[in-house]
């Protein structure tokens, strides 16, 4: 039963290599300016996660507070909301008749259908992702490494950088892989809130809805090849 299902979920990969018709495999000016646009936008994004992510993460771990539950809460609403409803509520907020959107025009910035607005899907499809996964990470350290470090009078900023980060580096790369597949492969968010500068996404709904299914398929492996072997190697390696 099991060998059933496995081959089951590998059949679309492994069908893909006899439907791709090899010979006439090429890429357009417009899927290299697809994939240029997801890995420079997406790499960008899951910089600005890493960074803000982290932090958060380790706070949600360790605090005993109140207030850590209404932050999960917070940090579930855009994990568990459609991503197509995600993107009406961003082009909603941050577009141009909305409250930010109309604020942020006063200083003559624009967020819709540009650079920061897919900065910002990208934000919103992959940081909760981020953020839940290496939470798990730091939870996973025994609190008594921090405290015994504390009675020897490291302090806490220093505890976080030396022992906890580096503890926890395995898990926090499972998490930014996960955050990586989610954001440079969204595009519910990206159709409403983001549609240009096309990403990889975008382009393979338009190639679909012009030229057909088979259109898709020399971006499709690309899009393959960019958003799983780091993830999928970085969460075997955290199996081991």
């Amino acid at each position: 039963m099991s060998g059933a299902v496995l081959a089951l979920l590998a059949a679309p990969f492994l069908g893909l290599v006899f439907l791709t018709d090899w010979g006439a495999f090429h890429l357009s000016g417009s899927d290299a300016a697809a994939i240029a646009t997801s890995l420079l936008y997406g790499l960008a994004s899951l910089a600005i996660i890493a960074v803000l992510g982290t932090p958060l993460a380790f706070w949600l771990a360790t605090a005993r507070s109140r207030l850590r539950n209404g932050a999960q809460f917070f940090l579930l609403l855009p994990l568990l909301t459609p991503p197509l409803a995600l993107g009406i509520l961003l082009a909603a907020f941050f577009g141009p008749v909305g409250p930010a959107g109309a604020l942020l025009d006063r200083f003559g910035m624009i967020i819709s259908n540009n650079p920061a607005a897919f900065l910002i899907a990208g934000f919103y499809a992959a940081m909760p992702t981020f953020v839940v996964a290496a939470r798990s990470a730091f939870a996973e350290i025994p609190p008594e490494l921090a405290e015994s470090a504390r009675t020897l009078g490291v302090r806490g900023s220093q505890i976080f950088r030396y022992i906890l980060l580096p503890l926890a580096a395995d898990g926090i790369g499972a998490a930014l892989a996960l955050a990586w597949v989610r954001g440079v492969g969204e595009l519910g968010i990206v159709l409403i809130f983001a549609y240009f500068p096309q990403g990889m996404p975008i382009r393979l709904w338009v190639n679909l809805q012009d030229s057909g299914l088979d259109a898709t398929f020399p971006l499709l492996w690309v899009f393959l090849a960019v958003a799983l072997p780091l993830p999928l190697w970085l969460l075997r390696r955290r199996a081991q």
